[in-house]
C-alpha cells in the first residue's frame, strides 16, 4: 500500500487485530521511507442490496448516509465514537445478511431506531420524530410512552432504614440538575418545622 503522506510504495505492518466485532481487520502500518504511521481497515467485499425509497425509486446503499443520519440524531449526546461505529457495523451486517437484492428504506430505518434505542433515548426520539414524521406533541408523547414501556423493570433494591431514605434522593437530584441552585430557605425552614411538631 502506498504511504498517504509521501506516496512511497513500501510500508510495513506493525500490528494487526480484529475490529468491528470480527468483521474487519485493523492494521497499523509504517512507511519505510518517511517513517509516518497510519491505520488501514480490511473488510470482505460483499454486494449490498439496493435501497427502495419511499417514492419506489432505487438507489445504492451508502454507509456514509447511514452514518450521517445517526450522527445527526446523536449530536451533542454523550455516546462514544466506538459505540456508534459498532452500531453502524451491526446495521450494515444485518442489511447484508438479509440475503435480498433489494431492501426498503423503512426496514433500514427500523434497524437504525433499534440501535439508537439502546445507545441513547434522546437520540432515538430525535430520529423517530423525523423518520415517523411526527406532526404534533401527542405523537411525541405516544413515542415516549412506547419507549418507557419497552424499558426493562428497575432492579429491586434492598429496603433502607427510614432515616436514610431522603439523603440519596437529594444527592441524585443534584447530579441530574447541576444548574439549579440550592434552596437555602427550604433548608433553613426544616428545623423550624420539626421544632413546631
Amino acid at each position: 500500500m502506498h504511504c498517504p503522506f509521501c506516496g512511497h510504495v513500501e510500508t510495513k505492518v506493525n500490528d494487526s487485530r480484529l475490529a468491528g466485532e470480527g468483521r474487519q481487520i485493523r492494521r497499523r502500518r509504517e512507511c519505510l521511507k518517511c517513517g509516518e504511521r497510519f491505520t488501514t481497515f480490511e473488510t470482505a467485499e460483499l454486494l449490498m442490496p439496493l435501497v427502495i425509497k419511499g417514492d419506489r425509486g432505487r438507489e445504492a446503499f451508502v454507509e456514509g448516509k447511514l452514518r450521517a443520519g445517526m450522527e445527526k440524531a446523536l449530536e451533542k449526546r454523550p455516546v462514544p465514537r466506538e459505540q456508534i461505529d459498532e452500531a453502524i457495523s451491526r446495521i450494515v451486517h444485518n442489511v447484508r445478511t438479509l440475503g435480498d437484492r433489494e431492501v426498503s428504506s423503512r426496514a433500514i430505518g427500523e434497524l437504525v431506531m433499534e440501535e439508537l434505542r439502546h445507545l441513547d433515548e434522546v437520540a432515538y426520539v430525535r430520529f423517530a420524530s423525523v423518520y415517523r414524521q411526527f406532526e404534533d406533541v401527542e405523537a411525541f408523547h405516544e413515542e415516549i410512552q412506547r419507549l418507557r414501556t419497552a424499558r426493562p423493570p428497575p432492579a429491586a433494591h434492598a429496603p433502607q432504614a427510614r432515616g436514610h431514605k431522603r439523603e440519596p434522593r437529594r444527592a441524585a437530584n443534584r447530579d441530574q440538575l447541576p444548574l439549579l441552585p440550592a434552596d437555602p430557605a427550604a433548608n433553613d425552614a426544616e428545623p423550624d418545622a420539626r421544632g413546631k411538631k
